[in-house]
C-alpha cells in the first residue's frame, strides 16, 4: 500500500493533519491585486489526513511518535479517525474518506495516553530485536560488513546493553551509528575483542553510550573485573 507519514513534533497540532487555511497569503494577494485571492480554496493546504482520506486507493498512515505531542493532541483527533470525514470551515465541505486508510500509530510511551483514544487502538507492543533479527537489520544497511566484525560488534553491543544500571540502554540506531564510526576508522576487529572474555570499554563508546552516569557506571564495571584478576 502507498505509504503516508505524519512525523509528530512538540508543536504539532492536530489541525496541520486535517488542513491549513493560510490567511498570511490570502491577504499578501490581494494586496498585490491577484485574482487567485477570489478562491478561497488556493489557501487551504491539504493535511496529510486529508490525502489518505480523498486518495484513489487505499493507503498505510504513520502518525509517528504520537507522545511528542501536546497531551490533548491524540484527543482531538479521536472523532476524525473514529468517524473518517471532518468539516472545512472557510469552503464548508465535508471531506469523507473514499477508503478507509490502515493508521498506525508509534509512541514512545514518553508519556501516557488518553484512555479513550487507546480504547480505539490495537496494542502491539514491539520487543527488543534479539541477536538473529538485529543481524538482520544491520545487513540491511551494511551487506558487506565482514562476519568477524559484525560477531565482536554484536558481543560487545550486547554486553554493554545488559548491564544492569543504564539509564539508557543503547538501542538499534546507536547500533548502526557506531558499526558506521567503526567501518569509517577502519577500526580492526582485535580492538573489539577481550582476550580473557571480560566486558572492556569498546573503541567509540560515545556511539552506544549518550550520558556521563552510564559512562561512568561502565568504566567502573571493567575497573572492578580487573581487580578480580
Amino acid at each position: 500500500m502507498p505509504l503516508l507519514q505524519w512525523h509528530i513534533k512538540s508543536t504539532t497540532k492536530a489541525q496541520q493533519g486535517l488542513y491549513e487555511y493560510d490567511a498570511v497569503s490570502r491577504l499578501r494577494d490581494s494586496q498585490l491585486g491577484d485574482q487567485k485571492v477570489k478562491d478561497i480554496h488556493n489557501y487551504i493546504v491539504k493535511g496529510v489526513l486529508w490525502q489518505a482520506f480523498t486518495a484513489d486507493e487505499p493507503v498505510a498512515l504513520l502518525i509517528d511518535e504520537i507522545d511528542k505531542a501536546d497531551i490533548e493532541f491524540p484527543n482531538d483527533l479521536l472523532r476524525e479517525l473514529d468517524r473518517m470525514e471532518f468539516y472545512v470551515y472557510e469552503t464548508r465541505e465535508l471531506v469523507k474518506a473514499k477508503h478507509r486508510p490502515l493508521v498506525f500509530i508509534t509512541s514512545n510511551n514518553e508519556k501516557e495516553l488518553p484512555d479513550a483514544f487507546l480504547r480505539r487502538c490495537f496494542f502491539h507492543y514491539i520487543k527488543f530485536p534479539d541477536a538473529d533479527t538485529m543481524k538482520q537489520i544491520v545487513d540491511v544497511h551494511f551487506p558487506g560488513l565482514k562476519k568477524e566484525l559484525l560477531a565482536a560488534a554484536m558481543k560487545t553491543f550486547y554486553d554493554v546493553r545488559n548491564l544492569p544500571g543504564l539509564k539508557k540502554k543503547p538501542s538499534t540506531s546507536e547500533l548502526l551509528d557506531w558499526l558506521k564510526l567503526l567501518v569509517a576508522e577502519d577500526i580492526p576487529t582485535e580492538a573489539l575483542q577481550s582476550k580473557d572474555d571480560k566486558v572492556a570499554v569498546p573503541p567509540l563508546v560515545g556511539a552506544l553510550l549518550k550520558n556521563e552516569q552510564d559512562v561512568t557506571l561502565f568504566e567502573k564495571l571493567v575497573f572492578m573485573q580487573r581487580n578480580n584478576r
